[in-house]
């Protein structure tokens, strides 16, 4: 890949994670999330071969899926407070939407059936992105709602992972 452009897809992952981590709106957390995905799409398919296009289209459609689940649980609290803010969250309906899209963002056991089948296909460098730096903004949606969530779920939920 070219260094400039690799470059910039860099940066925009850097910023997509940013944006999210400092947002206390929720369309300005999803518009972080979406940058981060379509950001490494391009990551993801940097070696030409036929593995590597269908990991980057299994990637993108599932933080695609996450991501709209996160965008209608913030819609639906909103709804239901009249506010945006992440740290309103007070509908069960939001709450258990939202679980379910962060568990499917980070890959945890229930919601996990995206990464096997992704990290075959990409580089190691690569992998290790997804595993690591595309989790710190779930994570930090996951810190600012913890809350409103159920901690015995997402306990369940990672030791399940471990």
């Amino acid at each position: 890949m070219n260094p400039t452009i690799s470059m910039i897809m860099f940066s925009s992952l850097a910023t997509g994670t940013i944006i999210t981590m400092t947002s206390y709106h929720w369309l300005l957390a999803w518009i972080g999330l979406e940058i981060n995905t379509l950001s490494i799409i391009p990551i993801i398919s940097t070696t030409h071969h036929p593995r590597s296009t269908e990991a980057a289209t299994k990637y993108f459609l599932t933080q695609a899926a996450a991501s709209a689940l996160i965008l209608f649980s913030s819609m639906v609290n909103a709804w239901e407070t009249g506010t945006w803010d992440i740290t309103q969250l007070s509908s069960m309906p939001s709450h258990v939407l939202l679980t379910a899209a962060l568990a499917m963002k980070l890959g945890l056991v229930p919601m996990h059936f995206w990464l096997p089948e992704v990290l075959p296909g990409s580089t190691l460098m690569t992998a290790l992105i997804i595993t690591t730096w595309q989790k710190l903004a779930p994570m930090t949606l996951i810190y600012l709602t913890i809350n409103s969530l159920s901690t015995t779920i997402l306990l369940l939920m990672g030791l399940t992972s471990t």
